[in-house]
């Protein structure tokens, strides 16, 4: 497995959960829950990717951009997922909130698949590819038992 696969797993999972999370109505225990384990993936994920894709990346003058830019919108989310908890989540504004921060998931999600992947795949070698994707799991594994 190389390390692009294994991060569009997690990117499956951020994009079903998203997804089912603006599907929500009220404050109920499916909204809490399902923005419990967004939140979770979110975290657990971009924590792992930028130690095991964007570090590595940034080795490299070619992969500097990219990768402050992609850890940028990992803060943006961050930020997104801070104003959602500050939120009551029977209230009008915490969908308005919710689709946002789904609309922004996507729009990251997108942007790493289709251009940042490319990209990387010229920079890194096979046996690098392969190497982060091991180290990715493993953290990625390690972080969402311990949370």
């Amino acid at each position: 497995m190389t390390i692009f696969e294994a991060l569009r797993i997690s990117h499956d999972m951020q994009r079903e959960l998203a997804q089912k999370l603006v599907e929500t109505q009220g404050d109920t225990p499916e909204r809490h829950a399902l923005f419990a384990q967004l939140k979770q993936e979110l975290a657990v994920h971009s924590v792992a990717e930028e130690r095991h894709f964007y570090v590595p990346l940034m080795q490299q003058d070619a992969g500097v951009d990219l990768s402050r830019h992609a850890i940028a919108e990992h803060h943006q989310m961050d930020e997104m997922i801070e104003d959602l908890e500050a939120t009551d989540p029977s209230s009008p504004s915490w969908l308005v909130q919710a689709k946002a921060l789904a609309e922004k998931v996507e729009h990251h999600l997108k942007e790493e698949e289709h251009s940042f992947f490319q990209m990387a795949g010229k920079l890194l070698r096979d046996k690098e590819k392969e190497q982060l994707a091991g180290d990715y799991l493993s953290a990625y594994d390690e972080m969402k038992q311990a949370s």
